[in-house]
């Protein structure tokens, strides 16, 4: 029989761990979200150590994702890419920014080569990032695969605002607890 649906879902555990009720002003609240994400998504072994959210104009949460690849055994469910089509879903349009004004992506480590261009396409205005690239192969079994030479100012040129560091050595915390871990598969 040819699969013709794909079914991807968080855990159960985000909805008691997300407070979509307040706002979450300024950068570091926002990647703090997307840390503490990661960290339950490996405390609990529901995925990898990733996560992210996507935020309004208001600083609202529009939807969030953690990596899902493992438990789902799909490649394309990373955080990014989960909190991208929910947000897509929850909205009904491709381009988050022309439905809903200004749109940040937080997320606990850089996005990989997919994932970047998913942020391409998902209508992002500013990209918040943790953890480095770097950081994530050197402390996970992780490949994050080719990006641009200058992939900041290719986001750039496309009027994506890209933010990176940003609470850096609590992503990192996340990545070497997993990669240390005896775990480290998702």
């Amino acid at each position: 029989m040819l699969y013709a649906q794909v079914h991807l879902t968080l855990p159960a555990w985000v909805h008691a761990h997300v407070d979509t009720t307040r706002a979450y002003p300024g950068d570091e609240a926002k990647v703090a979200l997307a840390i503490a994400l990661s960290r339950e998504n490996v405390d609990a072994g529901s995925g990898g150590p990733f996560g992210a959210a996507v935020f309004d104009g208001q600083d609202r949460i529009v939807s969030v994702g953690v990596n899902r690849v493992m438990p789902h055994t799909c490649s394309v469910a990373h955080a990014e890419t989960m909190a991208y089509m929910l947000a897509q879903q929850r909205l009904q349009t491709p381009r988050l920014n022309e439905r809903m004004g200004p749109v940040t992506l937080a997320t606990s480590s850089q996005p990989c080569c997919m994932c970047y261009g998913a942020t391409v396409w998902a209508g992002i205005d500013r990209l918040l990032i943790g953890a480095r690239a770097e950081d994530v192969e050197a402390l996970t079994p992780f490949d994050e695969g080719p990006l641009p030479e200058d992939w900041v100012g290719a986001l750039a040129g496309r009027g994506i605002a890209v933010v990176r560091d940003v609470l850096r050595d609590e992503a990192c915390t996340v990545l070497r607890a997993y990669g240390e871990s005896d775990g480290a598969k998702y």
